[in-house]
């Protein structure tokens, strides 16, 4: 046998059995063989695996990279962490479909959390965006979900308003076609505009197109904080009636770790008739663009919506009216954290001295209230301005990464000084919270790396190390393994990352990029 790699006696864990020392090979982008030897197989490229452990490439289930590998298809923060398949379009957000007239404000609101794409989006349907971004050869393999907020935004513009019988219909064929344009999941953004304007009803009509194709919905909930149970009732409640499958985006409590139990009871009684799983990022602190600080209806209009009311002094007056008092339902991320637990993690031009520092030391330093300078910097920076929320203890963290329906999502927006998530995620839940402190066993922790995440995205070629399937690998030393990006200095990379190959192909190697970009789009229905 000749192959093109050989990656000879590492310990390897294939995503869904025991580890066991063994050779792998790989030919044109598979697996080609495992066995407890290979020795009299050639190959172009031998690497020794002693010691090393080897498993499959990593999913991450909630990544914004959307428009990130029009400008760096590399991707390397998620590369250098074992990275190999990216599902994008989260939170209901997604560059297409769009409609002609409103590609200025849907860049605008993306802008903060997706990066800009391309100055002028060529794009108008689905299809057309993922032609396109499957042109720039990312790296890795990124998985498209159809977003309901765009749907919605393409089909009824920015109104705070039920659809019309028409509408309705129109806003399901969009996720038919972006279903059939191979998107594998429908996501759903209720902080997010406008999706936050959609009652139950419409949801339930969206994610019965989803139930069709077998495609998970995976919704940010309408409320992380003390409304959390009822949040993630209503998306329990859409999943039974729809009948598609459920995958909550980055669970948490973010008001009371009080909550925390109750809610994951309420997600394993769920799991009886419902087929659930959500993921997390292993932090806790959140990040998201600083408008989200902003009540839903200080954003209706989209941007230009929104900056007017923030250059008017009866908007500034009345949305910091709400914040000092809140609103029923709203999820009120200033008044619950409060200033000094809100940081900016990235601004444009003319704020960019701001990364890193808190609201807190912004107002002190510039003599404003807290609530006055978030208003500034939205203004001045055009929105475009992204902020870490520190909320949970580390002890709330981990007490949901050893649930047994938890799946791993980096939920990493790139920027200036980004969350430390970016660079750290896969290495802090396999590499700290597994390997080294035993928080879950680390065929379990792979398994929801690997095989699990694959499964729930629909994708039967990877996930997993046996023949015939994508030689999507990683390589590291589990002595060294592990996350050293902090909220300081976040664009740190993992130690212990000997290798990842995508397609068979090394991507990363000796603690830098390979230049490889052999990942692509996926562009098929699920089957």
């Amino acid at each position: 046998m000749s192959v093109d790699l050989i990656v000879r006696g590492a310990t390897v864990y294939p995503g869904d059995r025991p580890p066991s020392v063994a050779d792998v090979a790989v030919a044109d982008g598979r697996i080609e063989a495992v066995a407890a030897s290979l020795a009299a197989a050639e190959a172009a490229e031998i690497v020794d695996g002693a010691g090393l452990m080897l498993s499959p490439g990593f999913v991450d289930m909630h990544a914004h990279s959307a428009l990130r590998s029009f400008d760096e298809p590399l991707l390397e923060p998620k590369i250098a962490q074992g990275f190999t398949t990216e599902l994008i379009n989260p939170d209901g957000l997604a560059p297409a479909p769009v409609a002609p007239g409103r590609r200025s404000e849907r860049q605008a609101y993306l802008r903060g959390l997706e990066g800009s794409g391309p100055a002028e989006w060529p794009w108008s349907t689905f299809a057309e965006y993922l032609d396109a971004l499957a042109g720039t050869r990312p790296a890795t393999t990124l998985v498209p979900s159809i977003g309901h907020n765009s749907v919605r935004d393409a089909v009824m513009g920015g109104d705070r308003r039920a659809p019309g019988r028409d509408e309705l219909r129109r806003m399901q064929q969009e996720v038919r076609l972006g279903l059939e344009a191979g998107a594998r999941t429908l996501s759903f953004g209720l902080l997010y505009l406008p999706g936050a304007y959609a009652d139950t009803d419409e949801l339930v009509a969206l994610a019965e197109v989803a139930a069709e194709f077998g495609a998970p919905l995976v919704p940010h909930i309408r409320n992380e904080g003390r409304d959390v149970l009822v949040a993630a009732g209503e998306m329990i409640e859409v999943a039974r009636r729809s009948g598609a499958p459920l995958h909550v985006s980055h669970l948490k409590s973010a008001a009371d770790e009080a909550l925390i139990d109750p809610l994951l009871e309420l997600l394993d009684e769920a799991s009886r008739d419902v087929d659930l799983s959500f993921d997390q990022y292993p932090y806790g602190a959140g990040s998201t663009v600083l408008a989200a600080l902003l009540p839903a209806w200080a954003q209706e209009g989209g941007a230009s919506g929104t900056l007017a009311r923030l250059t008017s002094a009866e908007g500034r007056a009345q949305i910091a009216h709400d914040v000092d008092y809140g609103l029923p339902g709203w999820e009120n991320w200033l008044g619950m954290v409060g200033p000094e637990r809100v940081v900016i993690a990235n601004a444009a031009p003319p704020n960019e001295a701001a990364a890193g520092r808190t609201l807190a030391e912004l107002a002190e330093e510039r003599g404003r209230a807290p609530v006055d300078v978030v208003f500034d910097l939205l203004v001045e920076s055009q929105l475009d301005v992204t902020m870490l929320q520190h909320y949970a203890s580390e002890q709330a963290v981990r007490r949901i990464a050893a649930h047994r329906l938890q799946l791993v999502g980096s939920d990493a927006i790139f920027g200036a000084k980004p969350h430390p998530r970016l660079y750290g995620t896969a290495a802090r839940f396999l590499g700290r919270f597994a390997i080294r402190e035993g928080l879950v066993p680390v065929e379990e922790a792979v398994a929801r790396l690997t095989a699990r995440a694959a499964d729930r995205l629909g994708l039967r070629d990877r996930g997993r190390i046996e023949p015939g399937l994508r030689a999507d690998l990683v390589l590291v030393d589990p002595e060294r393994f592990v996350d050293t990006a902090t909220y300081e200095e976040p664009r740190r990379y993992p130690d212990g990352v000997v290798g990842v190959w995508v397609a068979g192909r090394p991507v990363w190697r000796d603690g830098r990029a390979t230049g490889e970009r052999p990942g692509g789009v996926v562009q098929e229905p699920r089957r």
